[in-house]
């Protein structure tokens, strides 16, 4: 597939007839009707998972102290506390105590690609029902979220507020830029997604400390590493990414035309072709090395959505792991399980 041969990746080529196609428009979705569905499926099971009495997941950012604790790799050298670390000649950060108000951030990636799907959801739904759910759990506590979107014909930023209206003001955005983006638009031939420029747009943005959710499929040109580790030295950030099946391993399925959801380049391949899907395969773990590098370079929780597994199970899987996690650094695991 020439999207892994080149610099752009094959998830946002079309596959075949029964695949949609991923220059088509997505079937359009009332952001309504997705939150109540999500309400009484995903956020039932999720309540009190990642948020509940303000005890969260996310630790909040206030001023009142709570513990001292040693260093950990990537911990924010402004909360040292240089007194504690001359007097133990070991490096110890302060811990305070939450405030009562999370401000989240969603910087959406909506470009071609995540247009792409080989199951029943394409990348874009996955997106929206990970943005519609987050953004529920963080607003009925009270707490703001905004929203930063990006695509090939246009950038939007929705300040942070809070309420179910608003949630729905940011799907309904949403929906409107994958509808736009469907419309032929001469400018945005042959562009491809340069993940470092929506990073850039968010920095000014976003003043506060947050918890920011950077939702992409992170097919993009090289340089955006050093972008997301400027936001990480100030923000609590989550990479979710989002990836489908068929971007790791292809079907033998004959020939097929493939086309690039960016540029608008085709190539017809042969999947019967052994010798291509290995060198395919090859591909897509290469560049899932060098991901795996960026974001452990960057310092950032990676959240995998795949189209082919439930929203809610990925983000039950996810909480566990980042709980046990900050189990570990602090020491509150029984002796048995360190």
């Amino acid at each position: 597939m020439f999207g892994w041969l080149r610099p752009k990746a094959a998830s946002a080529a079309t596959i075949a007839d029964d695949v949609p196609a991923a220059n088509e428009p997505a079937p359009s979705v009332n952001p309504e009707r997705l939150l109540r569905r999500l309400e009484w499926t995903v956020l039932r099971r999720l309540d009190g998972t990642l948020q509940g009495d303000y005890r969260t997941l996310f630790r909040g950012f206030g001023l009142d102290l709570a513990d001292l604790r040693e260093y950990q790799l990537h911990d924010d050298v402004r909360y040292m506390d240089w007194n504690v670390t001359a007097r133990v000649q070991v490096p110890h950060v302060r811990e305070f105590q939450e405030d009562r108000e999370v401000a989240a951030w969603f910087v959406l990636d909506l470009s071609g690609s995540v247009d792409f799907g080989s199951q029943l959801m394409r990348k874009r739904a996955l997106a929206s029902e990970l943005v519609a759910v987050l953004a529920r759990l963080f607003t009925r506590y009270g707490n703001r979220v905004g929203a930063v979107l990006h695509s090939e014909q246009a950038n939007e930023v929705i300040p942070a507020r809070s309420g179910r209206r608003h949630v729905l003001h940011i799907l309904d955005r949403m929906q409107k830029l994958a509808e736009r983006r469907a419309r032929p638009s001469a400018t945005s031939v042959g562009r491809v997604t340069d993940l470092a420029e929506l990073l850039v747009l968010a920095r000014p943005v976003i003043k506060r400390r947050s918890v920011l959710f950077v939702v992409s499929d992170f097919i993009s040109t090289p340089g955006w590493s050093r972008r997301l580790a400027d936001l990480a030295r100030r923000h609590d950030i989550v990479a979710v990414r989002l990836t489908d099946p068929m971007e790791t391993e292809l079907p033998d399925i004959g020939l097929v035309m493939m086309q690039d959801a960016e540029t608008g380049e085709q190539l017809l391949v042969d999947t019967h072709d052994s010798a291509f899907r290995r060198r395919f395969a090859r591909a897509a773990e290469k560049r899932e090395t060098e991901l795996r590098a960026a974001l452990g370079d960057a310092g950032v929780d990676c959240l995998e959505l795949a189209t082919d597994e439930p929203l809610d199970e990925a983000l039950l899987r996810f909480t566990q792991l980042r709980k046990r996690r900050s189990q570990l650094a602090s020491g509150a695991l029984p002796r048995h399980l360190r």
